[in-house]
């Protein structure tokens, strides 16, 4: 049973439509979840685990410039 080559243009027209449908939902999927990404980011940064952990790299970072500028972090000695 042979098809009608005017088919074959259908099919294709039709595969083509329901990529462009399946990539249209993708983007938009990603959209939305890059969106609640952003909500919950900004509602953990508000709230007070958000602040402390900030606070907390915050003074990581400063000990780390201040403390041991030229010293080595491991020192060895020799003897008892």
């Amino acid at each position: 049973m042979g098809q009608c080559p005017c088919f074959g243009s259908a099919q294709a027209a039709e595969r083509e439509r329901r990529t462009e449908a399946d990539r249209r939902e993708s983007q938009e999927a990603r959209a939305k979840a890059a969106e609640a990404a952003q909500r919950r980011q900004e509602e953990y940064d508000k709230s007070a685990a958000g602040r402390a952990a900030k606070a907390q790299m915050k003074a990581m970072k400063e000990s780390k410039t201040s403390s041991n500028q030229g010293e080595p972090v491991l020192k060895w000695q020799m003897g008892s």
